[in-house]
């Protein structure tokens, strides 16, 4: 399987499972069958909600002697509410308690804002809103104070790396100076409506390791509430795209196997999900042919600068601009 480097000293596959609305009565099932499938990194979140019946399906793998705690992956991330120093080492404790497996491969913060905290033994929140469903409250609470957190959780032996989701190259910079522990993974929105060359050259000019989610672009986003949906529904499926759809006709691949190899190639990590067998295993196999540089060229030229997942656009009342 083919991996990436991190500057922590680990290696991450190259290609895992998102875990990104997958429904909790079903996660456990899902991870269980994508590691029969072959898979052995699985990206999840406090925000997805499904850690522990995530974390019940490997354990579940484990003891069939399918494989072994070392061979899995668990990448996980920091939740808004609980960046504070108060609230940041405590909660990241219970969400390894949650996954069950001992330790978490890679920590990330999720988003660089900090909200107010919420009580996760209440009532679930609803995603960026306060309990009220309506009101979105920032806190102030530095990425420094919660990045120190992330570092005491490697000190504590419960995380293996750590690093960040959704940050842009000033943060990463701000975090160079005054890190003890590498930044070993940004973990970005990446597909060819949206291609950040110069974000991505910096991270891995730093030998931060860069991974994509919602790889396909709109396609992600269109099963969403109204507010998510404007910008996706503005634009055609990247599975239909002519230099796509050619690519794939000539290398007798899917779309979304030539969308994943385009970011493979580059030595971005990608973590698609599915349900469908079939379309498990082809997601799997996207290290085994080579697009040209022009082939390359050509999907990056589809770049629209277009970013679905942006709070500044979908939070009407309450936008955070943390991409301006």
């Amino acid at each position: 399987m083919a991996t990436v480097k991190l500057a922590s000293g680990h290696s991450m596959p190259l290609v895992g499972f998102g875990l990104w609305k997958v429904p909790k009565e079903t996660a456990a099932d899902t991870v269980y069958n994508a590691i029969k499938a072959g898979y052995r990194l699985f990206d999840g979140a406090y925000d997805y909600q499904n850690e522990k019946e995530a974390g019940d399906g490997i354990r579940r793998a484990i003891d069939e002697g399918l494989v072994k705690r070392g061979d899995i992956f668990v990448t996980t991330k920091l939740w808004n509410n609980y960046h504070s120093k108060e609230h940041a080492l405590p909660m990241m404790k219970k969400q390894n308690e949650a996954w069950g497996l001992g330790y978490i491969d890679l920590f990330l913060i999720h988003f660089p804002c900090a909200l107010e905290y919420l009580d996760p033994e209440e009532k679930r929140y609803p995603g960026w809103w306060m309990a009220d469903g309506e009101t979105v409250s920032p806190a102030r609470v530095p990425i420094r104070e919660t990045w120190e957190q992330l570092e005491a959780l490697v000190d504590h032996g419960i995380a293996k790396s750590i690093g960040v989701s959704n940050f842009q190259a000033q943060s990463l910079y701000d975090i160079y100076t005054y890190n003890k522990h590498p930044i070993s993974s940004l973990q970005i929105e990446h597909h060819p409506y949206l291609v950040q060359p110069e974000l991505i050259k910096m991270a891995q000019t730093h030998k931060i390791a860069v991974t994509g989610y919602s790889s396909f672009g709109p396609q992600s986003f269109l099963e969403l509430p109204e507010a998510f949906r404007q910008r996706p529904e503005s634009v055609g499926l990247l599975f239909d795209a002519e230099p796509v759809k050619k690519i794939a006709a000539k290398h007798e691949k899917t779309p979304a196997q030539v969308l994943l190899r385009w970011a493979t190639q580059r030595n971005i990590a990608v973590i698609p999900k599915s349900n469908n067998k079939d379309r498990l295993a082809q997601n799997l196999d996207v290290t085994s042919f080579n697009l040209s540089q022009e082939e390359i060229d050509s999907i990056s030229a589809l770049d629209k600068g277009l970013r679905f997942n942006d709070p500044g656009h979908y939070l009407h009342n309450h936008p955070l601009h943390i991409f301006a």
